[in-house]
This record gives C-alpha cells, structure tokens and sequence, in this order.
C-alpha cells in the first residue's frame, strides 16, 4: 500500500498559522502527529501532497497504485478496516468531507463514491488540536505501549497513583515527582527528564528528550512534544516540539508550534471574565470567528517568541517568527514576522528574524538549510499585506 497523506485547502487554511510550515497531517494531537498515527496503524510511511512551497521538505511518493487519505482525519480501527479494502478507482466520502481515495498515479479524479458510516475525528479548526488532545493521547497509548512493557520506575520518592497507566521508555529520568494516572495514562518517552516537585496528572505525555522542570504542575490533557521544556503550569494544551516553556506562568486550552520560546512569567488567559464564548482570529474568514468554546487560550506558530511577563488575553493568535514584547496585553492577533505585538509594532527583518532562528536551531546542532529558508521566505512574503497598517 503505498499511502499518501493529502491537505485538504478549506482545512489547511482553518489550521492556520500551523500549517504555514507543515502539511496538516504534521500537526501533533496526542502523543503522534496524525501522520505518525497513520504509519502505526497501516504499517507503511507515508508521503504527502501538500502546497508547492512546502512540497520539496515534504515529499510526494507516487505509484501505480496509491491510497490517499485526509490528513486532517485521526484513524481508528473501523476508518482504517474501511480504507484497507477500499476498492481501486473509489472515494470514501462522508457527506462534503472527502475521507480517502484509491487513485493511479495520485490524481484525484472522478469515481465512484462509498459513504463512510461511522463517526470520524477531523481536526479541520485549531481549537481542535487542543480539545482533542484528551481522547487522542487515550487512543495513542493504547496504541504505542499495547504487548509493550514499561521500564520501571526506581526512584523511590516519586510516588504514583494508577501505575498500571503509567509507561516509561527507555533512558526516563525521573526525581521525587507525583505521577497520578487514576484518570488518565502517562507517557513518558525515551530519554526524557521529569525533575524534583513535578505535579502531573493524566492524560499526558512528554515526548522523546523532552523535559519537566521542578516543581511543574501539568494538570492534565498536555503534550510536551520531542526536545521541548516545560515548567510552571499547564492545563489542556499541546506543545509541538522543540519549544521551550520552562518558568513560572499558566498556559491553558493552547496550542504552541516549533521553535517557539515563553518568557519568564509569561501567561494566558483561557476564559473571559464574563463566561462569554471566545472569538479567535481566523486566516480562512480574514476575522474573528466565534469558536463556540468557553475555554480557549493561545494559538503560537512555530518560530515565534515572548517575552518575560507577557499577559496573552483570551484567544490570542501569533502567527511565524513573531517577536511579542511590551506592556499591558498584545494584540489578539498577531501577524509573521512582526517585531512587537502591541500599538506600533514594526515588521521583523527577515534577514534579522532568520539571525535569531539559526542560533536557535544551532543550539540543537541542527542547521538553517536552503529548503527551510526558502519554506520561511514565502511565509514571510506571502503574509506581507496582513502586516500593512489599516
């Protein structure tokens, strides 16, 4: 089976700014990307057909025979029993939602349609990627740990409640923490660091080379994904990876991209004082669209900064490589590539920005390449006019 994984426009461009810099199926939600979930269900890696400028990170595989799938919808063992015997030359559909295709050559052409029958987990709004985040990481691992078994856990002052939902890979660090998964699992990957006084309840998880710093309060539906820092509180939220929250502050109801860094004290607020639904800035409708959510906090693409004891209001959303700083609250939403957030905020500099973003990486040995500078360069000419003053 050769697999792909294609971006659906409407829901690419609701899933924005996340996937400025990744197909849909990149986005994480739970302890896997959607892309990730597929390969453990389906058993093959697969490919993606994304937009042009990100195609040449993400490549397309193509054969004489290929299987495409939404990648904004999360399997599950009926979707994938329905895929695998998915006939050559048909769709699967649910009402407008194209589900998968068996197509030669990767074309999306005409065919004959089946209806899929059952409920599906779409993540088409960016809201979602949080407020799925719960039952994902239930389902993800039962998926990673099933016929699996933990390491131990040898630190004699961690105390733990519900170990028997508790799994640890290999090379877990873990010190005088309390590990509570009565109500939910917790994964802790390879090679990761829990430190002193952490708090953490289920569901959780904390990806490879990840790390908690002291004395943490993880409340509980959070993913702290591969190589990212997390400290002070965080409730409901999911962190792509190599991110950094590692002080004092709340994070709450949020999503947070790559290469992201919160300062110090820094905060969001994820419910209005009068209890009212929240608006977020939405790229497909150029406004504010109402989510129909009474929780919902920050929105972070990757790339992008804070500075110490920035106050982030209720459904806030920072595009790419932004740099927010000053007093009182930012803006609630924040263009790529500006330098401020607040009244007279100017734009990032993109030779500046890109300064900042290769001794970022440079610190993770990890170098600034062509494909991801060009990927970088578009979103910063492409999103020009969104930083024009009205």
């Amino acid at each position: 089976m050769n697999v792909i994984l294609f971006d659906d426009p409407v829901i690419r461009q609701d899933l924005l700014p996340f996937t400025y810099t990744r197909p849909v199926s990149k986005i994480r939600v739970g302890i896997l990307t959607i892309a990730e979930k597929w390969e453990k269900w389906l058993g093959h890696k697969p490919s993606f057909k994304t937009e042009d400028y990100l195609q040449k990170k993400f490549t397309l595989v193509t054969t004489a025979d290929n299987t495409l799938i939404n990648g904004a919808i999360c399997p599950d063992q009926k979707l994938v029993d329905f895929i695998k015997t998915l006939p050559p030359g048909y769709f699967l559909v649910k009402g407008s939602l194209l589900i998968a295709a068996r197509q030669p050559q990767g074309d999306m052409n005409d065919g004959n349609t089946i209806t899929y029958p059952h409920d599906l987990t779409v993540i088409d709004k960016t809201w979602k990627i949080y407020n799925q985040n719960g039952s994902q990481l239930r389902i993800d691992f039962a998926l990673i740990t099933a016929g699996r078994v933990s390491a131990k856990i040898e630190d004699r002052h961690t105390v733990v409640y519900g170990q028997q939902n508790i799994f640890l890979e290999e090379g877990v660090t873990l010190r005088a923490a309390i590990l509570n998964a009565e109500n939910g699992p917790i994964y802790l990957g390879k090679n990761t660091t829990v430190q002193e006084g952490a708090m953490i309840r289920g569901a959780f998880a904390l990806c490879e080379g990840g790390h908690v710093n002291m004395g943490a309060k993880l409340r509980g539906d959070v993913t702290v994904g591969p190589f990212s820092k997390v400290g002070g509180e965080v409730s409901a939220s999911v962190i792509f990876g190599y991110s950094n929250k590692a002080h004092d502050g709340f994070l709450g109801c949020s999503v947070i991209g790559e290469w992201c860094n919160l300062g110090a004290d820094s905060n969001t607020s994820n419910l209005k004082n009068n209890y009212d639904f929240v608006k977020l800035w939405s790229h497909a409708e150029k406004g504010y669209v109402n989510t129909g959510l009474q929780f919902c906090g920050l929105m972070m693409g990757d790339h992008s900064k804070c500075s110490i004891n920035t106050m982030f209001n209720t459904g806030t959303v920072v595009d790419v490589s932004s740099n927010v700083f000053g007093e009182g609250f930012p803006k609630n939403y924040i263009p790529s590539f500006t330098w401020g957030g607040f009244e007279g905020a100017e734009t990032y500099k993109f030779d500046k920005a890109m300064e900042t973003v290769t001794r970022v990486l440079e610190r993770r040995n990890i170098p600034l390449d062509t494909i991801e500078l060009d990927i970088l360069k578009h979103v910063f000419a492409t999103t020009a006019t969104l930083r024009e003053k009205p």
